[in-house]
């Protein structure tokens, strides 16, 4: 209970990486951390840009437990997810351990059923 309605962190958010593994192993542990993983600018509470705050609202929408991570709070994790996904550009979103894509292809996926049927498997 939070009776002054002061801001909590996100429960599902990711808050840093095992600094002790290397920067590939790192990055593979998040991804694996849930079977959907968000890497995001902010979490899903408080998202820091408006593709962010679409892709998590997609998620919460379809009722999906998943994950994030705030690639604001890593610069480290920030540059180097875009070099392992070979993705240039944030949100990233992940399904079981797979790039799925950006903003665009998500809202694409989730306006023609794709991504639903995708979250189902």
């Amino acid at each position: 209970m939070n009776p002054f309605n002061v801001i909590q962190p996100s429960s599902n958010e990711i808050k840093s990486a095992d600094k002790t593994k290397p920067l590939e192993e790192q990055i593979r542990s998040l991804i694996s951390a849930e079977k959907v993983v968000l890497f995001m600018k902010g979490n899903s509470d408080a998202p820091q840009c408006g593709f962010s705050a679409n892709t998590s609202g997609i998620l919460r929408q379809l009722n999906v437990p998943f994950k994030t991570f705030n690639i604001l709070s890593d610069p480290e994790i920030r540059q180097g997810v875009k070099e392992f996904s070979q993705w240039p550009t944030y949100p990233q979103l992940y399904v079981n351990g797979e790039l799925v894509g950006g903003n665009d292809i998500v809202t694409e996926m989730f306006k023609s059923g794709e991504l639903q049927t995708l979250l189902k498997a």
